[in-house]
């Protein structure tokens, strides 16, 4: 439990902030179960991402997330970039390899360039970093649920328990709203 609470949005929606990597294997292993998981859950809950930059390599892969974020590419491409840098050994964290990808898929290549170094995607990969210091975040992937409950994958013991326990504490969350 976070002490104290940290501001959520108000209404009937349940905030769910997803801290992850790109470059994490667990993180990666955790996609299907969240899928799942939301096409479940649906509007119930107010799912956002926020990509950890504790490294270059990692700021590299916000900066990507962000870009993309801009262009309304996330759904589409947020699980096929998992895929590509995991299994096709394309390395994405470099800013050559993943222009190249998102321009294979699609993408207008010169405005994701100029996102990617835009200081709008700068100031959300710092707030980003902010995020994760006002959360104590020190692993991926790391739910927390409504500015309240913390669980991970680390904590909960496995991916499939880390999804019942995010479950179980959105449930409570959302019966400690109703009150």
């Amino acid at each position: 439990m976070l002490e104290p609470p940290r501001a959520v949005a108000a209404g009937a929606r349940v905030e769910v902030i997803e801290f992850f990597y790109y470059g994490c294997p667990v993180c990666y292993e955790a996609q299907p179960h969240l899928a799942r998981w939301l096409a479940k859950r649906g509007a119930a809950v107010s799912l956002r991402r926020v990509p950890a930059a504790f490294t270059e390599s990692s700021e590299s892969f916000a900066r990507t997330f962000y870009a993309l974020e801009a262009l309304n590419q996330i759904p589409r491409l947020h699980w096929p970039l998992y895929d590509t840098h995991h299994f096709d050994g394309k390395a994405l964290n470099e800013e050559k390899n993943v222009v190249a990808w998102v321009a294979a898929n699609g993408v207008d290549r010169q405005r994701f360039v100029e996102l990617w170094h835009s200081e709008q995607v700068q100031a959300q990969v710092e707030a980003a970093k902010k995020a994760l210091d006002a959360y104590g975040i020190k692993g991926v992937p790391t739910f927390v649920i409504d500015g309240k409950y913390v669980t991970s994958a680390r904590l909960a013991g496995s991916v499939p328990h880390m999804m019942e326990t995010v479950e179980y504490l959105v449930e409570r969350a959302a019966g400690e709203r109703t009150k």
